[in-house]
């Protein structure tokens, strides 16, 4: 059975859809590529550099000469990634509050989108791949084989993500992550450039009550469903045909 070779996931933070992608593309054998993690390097890379998160050029310039690799964990603590800018590990440091606060300004530059969402497209011609983001249904790969959405309550969400960070050992006060996770969803959908929407022909599926088997099940059901729809297809063509 034939497989989608290009899978685009999309959703807003905390919808659960790093986690189902990671596991999707270990699941296929795939590459798998967060691109929000090109983001908060980029982001983290501006903040240590004493760069203004608010100077449009400075922070464009930045993203188009940092050094950014996303590779396999290289260490096992939890990570479903490895991030090196310019060969430093910064896995957990993009993780960090000013990070979060600081990302959405940075990713809303068309500049840096430019230059990052270049970089995702030329690993995305390559296939057998599962990209993550916000914009890879609708700008960086409009023609992928599968788009998934996969979207939440803000609530959900918002406990989700605190979760995550008490998990890792750290302070976290709900209310201040429910602002921070409201306040990322209003500048990814209100931006000018590549809004975050489901794209018109992705599958937009609601986590708010599914464990992560039960997502990962119905995402696995819609890789199945390609494979004999583009049997389907073939055998309709050669019965239209004969």
């Amino acid at each position: 059975m034939r497989r989608p070779s290009t899978i685009a996931i999309d959703g807003p933070a905390a919808s659960g859809k790093s986690t189902i992608g990671g596991l999707l593309a270990e699941r296929l054998g795939y590459l798998y590529l967060d691109t929000g993690v090109m983001y908060r390097a980029v982001t983290w890379a501006a903040l240590v550099r004493g760069i203004p998160i608010d100077d449009e050029a400075a922070v464009t310039a930045l993203a188009r000469q940092v050094k950014i690799e996303i590779l396999r964990p290289t260490v096992q603590d939890g990570r479903s990634y490895t991030v090196l800018v310019d060969g430093q590990d910064v896995t957990w440091e993009i993780r960090q509050p000013e990070v979060n606060h600081a990302v959405s300004p940075v990713s809303a530059y068309p500049g840096v989108r430019a230059a990052l969402s270049a970089q995702q497209r030329r690993m995305g011609r390559k296939g057998r791949i599962v990209m993550v983001g916000r914009d890879i249904g609708t700008v960086v790969l409009p023609r992928a084989d599968l788009k998934i959405y996969l979207d939440a309550t803000l609530e959900e969400r918002a406990a989700r993500r605190y979760r995550e960070v008490v998990a890792r050992g750290e302070q976290a006060d709900y209310e201040q992550v429910l602002a921070s996770v409201r306040r990322r969803d209003e500048i990814d959908s209100n931006r000018s450039v590549a809004p975050l929407r489901p794209a018109d022909d992705a599958v937009v599926i609601d986590t708010t009550t599914l464990t992560i088997e039960q997502v990962l099940d119905r995402v696995l059901a819609l890789v199945d469903d390609y494979g004999r729809g583009r049997r389907q297809s073939v055998a309709n063509r050669e019965e239209n045909s004969s």
